[in-house]
């Protein structure tokens, strides 16, 4: 079943994909490309908000294959939608005005930390995931009481974040989130035979409808990949990329395995550390670099690594990642 619900949300996201790109293209609605980011001038006009697509799609396959009685699936979908709204708000107003600034970075922030804010309410009050905390590298699980709130609330910050800053050349945000995703599908699986041989039965279930979603969202963007990866005929935007962090939250968060997202989502935390180390050292040293350009990606591509070469570092060092905590028991 799982297996089917990623066939049918790959083939509606390829319709919805081949429907959408016209549509764009029609609207005149183009990526705008910063000036000192040279080696994308050729991208100028691309169409973007292609995040519409592959969202859809994800939302559509999972109101069929997906149990809404498990109210995780239900919160995690809308969560996903909810960024995702937040995203084409954004690009919206850039494609109107015809600029690269859109939402102001303190109107962005107060959405998604608001949105954050209410999921986490959700998961401390939820039987299914509660206070507790799956530890990497063993069985053990930690209590951290009321401060699920605010642990919660970071990592939607960090997320939908990590993933924006990685959604910056062909493929890499949409191949990337594809190995994180399916990492999780593996870990999943693990994770349900040790909840049914402890028997708890609520987070059994919705352990499994997660991990169904994780099926669906896989299928979705593989699909969106054909029309993504190098050379780009659309872009995702900030409507998939914000949509694609709260989905890689919420998979991780709704399955009590937030301290794994570090770990297989490597990648989106090399993109925010690389961008943190770049500003911080700029401004103590007044003026010097630690990387050519930042996020990381972007400094591989000053040393001239193809986008494509780029995608497939990062999608190994996810697969990698995942092989490991699966053989080390994680």
């Amino acid at each position: 079943m799982q297996l089917l619900s990623f066939l049918v949300a790959f083939g509606v996201s390829v319709l919805f994909c081949a429907a959408l790109l016209p549509l764009l293209k029609r609207l005149k609605a183009g990526q705008e490309i910063l000036e000192y980011v040279t080696e994308h001038s050729a991208k100028q006009g691309t169409p973007t908000m292609g995040g519409i697509a592959f969202i859809l799609a994800t939302a559509c396959v999972a109101a069929i294959f997906c149990d809404f009685s498990n109210r995780g699936t239900a919160v995690a979908l809308a969560v996903f939608v909810g960024y995702g709204i937040v995203g084409f708000l954004d690009d919206f107003i850039k494609i109107h005005y015809k600029r690269n600034m859109g939402l102001h970075a303190y109107q962005k922030i107060l959405v998604q930390l608001a949105i954050a804010v209410l999921v986490a309410l959700f998961v401390y009050g939820d039987v299914a995931i509660g206070d507790k905390l799956r530890i990497p590298f063993s069985d053990k699980q930690v209590q951290i009481d009321w401060w699920i709130i605010p642990f919660v609330v970071f990592i939607y910050l960090a997320c939908t974040n990590g993933v924006n800053l990685t959604d910056g050349i062909d493929g890499l945000a949409t191949s990337t989130t594809i190995c994180f995703l399916g990492g999780m599908i593996a870990l999943l699986a693990r994770e349900l035979t040790r909840l049914e041989a402890i028997g708890d039965t609520y987070a059994y279930k919705q352990t499994q409808d997660i991990m169904t979603l994780c099926f669906v969202a896989c299928g979705a963007l593989v699909a969106f990949l054909l029309f993504n990866c190098n050379d780009a005929k659309v872009f995702m935007g900030d409507t998939g990329s914000l949509a694609l962090g709260a989905m890689v939250a919420c998979t991780a968060i709704f399955t009590r395995m937030s301290l794994f997202i570090p770990i297989i989502g490597i990648m989106f935390v090399v993109s925010c550390v690389s961008v943190i180390v770049q500003v911080a050292y700029f401004k103590m040293t007044k003026g010097k670099r630690v990387f050519l350009m930042a996020p990381y990606h972007h400094h591989l591509q000053k040393k001239k690594w193809s986008e494509t070469r780029i995608c497939v570092l990062y999608s190994t060092v996810t697969v990698c990642i995942t092989i490991i905590l699966l053989v080390i028991g994680g």
